[in-house]
């Protein structure tokens, strides 16, 4: 408990005064970073090689799992004695609700739970401001997910388990299946197949398995899906969901490495690092010129090989091979961080500080989007850009839905800026929500 109230935003020197008299313990406090401590060396050695959580951003409905609803304009921590004194390994950051998976393959979850995301069928509450254990799953989890209103684990040997919103199959349960889950389901229709990687947009869910095949169900509008646009009995138009995974055909014959799903589109990257999107291209927001759907996939060709992609709202992040940022799409409030808003129709590179340090793949995603936000980590610093909160779609006189960028303000940025961490402290993992922000830290 110690450590935690001393990690916390610290307001004034007299406070500061009051911890150090009261636990005794810390040698070492410089105010004005949000987690700036130097312990005694027994202390130091303690917490050498932990890793936690730390976000920031929109607090509302209790998705930072910090115990309040209070939005947080910096990042602040979540030790691992929140988790059973167990290190953490992933976090996943959704509409308004986080995942946090530990090294032991436990879940946990906070935040909004109007349609049981959060897995905690025990608990009828609308929302969870601080972390609770996901209820359900029986195997160690190494992966997972969190859509806007959907939620994903995938086990130690391949089974994918989803919770949540259902109402266009983006659970993958089958169209009997209920609306609501709050318990995590095993997805039957996958049985026999390993799932690798899985990725949930606002309401469709892809997944690639230990083959390198491309699966995806959900709400299909805007041909996020991939599969092409239908025609019914008498050329009628067909529901555009899926309600149980289906093999994206236009990818076969492609071994596909990594997958990622937005608010209306996706991108798939295959094996010889060629990039694919499908979905909403609609000038002013994904680019390629005139407005349109493509329904299938198609091969970007302007982007060197590529190893990693995220979607947000309406913009795309590749990371290369070589560990360059390539994005384009929409570029409100700066989201694409290129140092304009300027709309991009093709890929472009992010510079900055990335000239200096590749946003290099250590550990798991090392850029994540959010609606309209941007986080990368690059050197082990973590950098951001983008919708700060203010004059967001959501906000309202004298209130201020953001904090995301964890600078200190709702300013938006429009080129990546570093977010100041103790010098101890690596970053290892980054997640956007929608408007909110977590990243995974170690302490070395």
């Amino acid at each position: 408990m110690m450590i935690r109230r001393a990690f916390a935003n610290i307001s004034s020197s007299s406070s500061l005064r009051r911890i150090l008299k009261n636990e005794g313990k810390l040698s070492e406090l410089r105010i004005g970073r949000w987690i700036s401590v130097k312990s005694n060396g027994a202390e130091e050695a303690e917490l050498s090689g932990k890793r936690f959580a730390a976000l920031w951003g929109n607090g509302d409905y209790g998705r930072l799992g910090h115990g309040t609803l209070e939005s947080q304009w910096r990042p602040k921590v979540l030790f691992p004695s929140v988790f059973d004194n167990q290190n953490l390994r992933e976090i996943a950051c959704g509409g308004a609700h986080t995942l946090f998976l530990t090294e032991n393959g436990r879940v946990y979850a906070s935040g909004l739970n109007d349609y049981g995301q959060l897995g905690v069928s025990a608990d009828d509450r609308g929302y969870i401001i601080e972390p609770l254990e996901v209820a359900g799953l029986p195997k160690e989890i190494v992966k997972v997910s969190a859509g806007y209103h959907h939620s994903s684990a995938i086990t130690v040997d391949g089974e994918l388990y989803m919770w949540g919103k259902n109402t266009n199959g983006q659970l993958g349960l089958g169209k009997k299946a209920a609306t609501i889950l709050s318990t995590p389901s095993k997805v039957e229709f996958l049985t026999g197949v390993t799932v690798k990687i899985i990725s949930l947009g606002f309401e469709h869910s892809i997944a690639v398995t230990d083959k390198g095949e491309t699966l995806s169900w959900g709400g299909g509008g805007s041909g996020r899906l991939g599969h092409g646009h239908q025609s019914g009995i008498l050329g009628l138009f067909k529901s555009d969901s899926e309600y149980t995974p289906r093999l994206v055909k236009e990818l076969e014959g492609f071994k596909i490495k990594n997958a990622a799903a937005g608010m209306l589109h996706s991108v798939c990257i295959s094996e010889n690092g060629s990039v694919y999107v499908f979905g909403e291209r609609a000038k002013k927001k994904l680019g390629y010129g005139e407005a349109s759907n493509n329904s299938v996939p198609s091969m970007i060709d302007e982007i060197p090989y590529s190893e990693k992609a995220a979607c947000g709202g309406y913009h795309t992040c590749v990371i290369t091979g070589g560990g360059e940022l390539y994005v384009w799409g929409t570029n409100e409030n700066g989201c694409l961080g290129i140092g304009s808003t300027d709309v991009a129709h093709s890929p472009e590179r992010v510079e900055g500080p990335f000239l200096r340090h590749s946003v290099s793949e250590v550990w798991f995603s090392m850029v994540s989007c959010g609606w309209k936000h941007t986080a990368a980590i690059s050197g082990g610093n973590v950098y951001t850009w983008g919708w700060g909160g203010s004059h967001g779609t959501f906000s309202v006189e004298g209130h201020s839905s953001g904090g995301q960028l964890g600078q200190g303000s709702d300013v938006d940025y429009i080129e990546p800026t570093i977010v100041n961490f103790h010098r101890h402290m690596k970053a290892l993992q980054i997640s956007c929500g929608f408007n909110h922000t977590g990243a995974i830290l170690e302490y070395s």
